[in-house]
């Protein structure tokens, strides 16, 4: 079992026990975070945000948490609605907090002052001012620079832990397929890779080589389009089921090996 450090006091218990459940699955996976994020398409970094209670998990990563734990994801998805509903209270109050100081009141003279006193509370409106437009922006530096730092987690292993996945500004690309076999294996042209691991949402070249194969073989990935999607998901889990692999629906090793050694169907 893995050893979690103690979560954040201010967190809801909504929150609280999304993130517990999550945690269990994890050690149920015996996953490191790397492996987790090969295999969900967030990056390690991301995992260990959610995972400590940094932020709260989008959910695409929890119904992946979900799937490679082996839990119900209907359930865990409602679990994570209601710990969505409380981490958004939770950021609104925070972002309201700074506007308490709008309770100040300025007193301004009604009648006539001696000379001096107007400059005195015009002074004082005007620091009152200044107080609230600085705290506002720098609560908006703040959000920003938190928004910023979890897209550079998601971008930052993309390289390092999985190829790049599905967004919502992708242009479709259609690949080519150049079959040919050397060494007794099959290649497509699009990639030599045979160890590189691809999962739901990834796309590239390595998926397209991977969908060439599966048409190769007599099963159908849909369209060689370098995403791998729900059609390619049930193709890999067919050829794992065929040759007596763990079926995943992840492309490793040895889905890899299965597929440049297959004989077409």
């Amino acid at each position: 079992m893995s050893r979690w450090k103690g979560l954040p006091a201010e967190l809801h218990p909504q929150v609280r026990q999304l993130i517990v459940r999550l945690r269990k699955l994890k050690d149920r996976s015996e996953l490191s975070t790397r492996q987790l994020a090969a295999k969900s398409g967030y990056s390690a970094r991301s995992w260990q945000r959610y995972l400590n209670g940094g932020a709260l998990p989008p959910r695409q990563a929890v119904e992946a948490m979900a799937r490679i734990g082996g839990d119900d994801p209907t359930r865990l998805l409602v679990l994570h609605e209601v710990a969505a509903e409380h981490w958004a209270r939770g950021r609104d109050a925070m972002a309201d907090a700074p506007q308490d100081a709008s309770d100040t009141r300025v007193t301004v003279p009604t009648g006539r002052q001696p000379y001096g006193r107007y400059p005195r509370s015009l002074v004082t409106a005007g620091a009152v001012a200044l107080v609230l437009s600085v705290s506002a922006a720098l609560l908006l530096a703040v959000r920003l620079t938190e928004a910023r730092a979890e897209l550079a987690d998601v971008r930052a292993d993309a390289g390092a832990a999985a190829p790049a996945t599905v967004s919502e500004s992708l242009i479709p690309v259609v690949y080519t397929c150049r079959l040919e076999r050397r060494d007794g294996r099959w290649y497509a042209g699009l990639s030599p890779t045979t160890d590189a691991i691809l999962a739901y949402t990834h796309t590239g070249p390595e998926v397209a080589e991977a969908q060439c194969l599966l048409r190769r073989t007599g099963i159908p990935p849909g369209d060689v389009d370098g995403i791998f999607g729900p059609k390619t998901q049930h193709a890999v889990e067919r050829v794992q089921a065929r040759d007596g692999l763990v079926v995943d629906g992840v492309i490793g090793p040895h889905t890899w090996k299965a597929l440049r050694e297959a004989a077409a169907k």
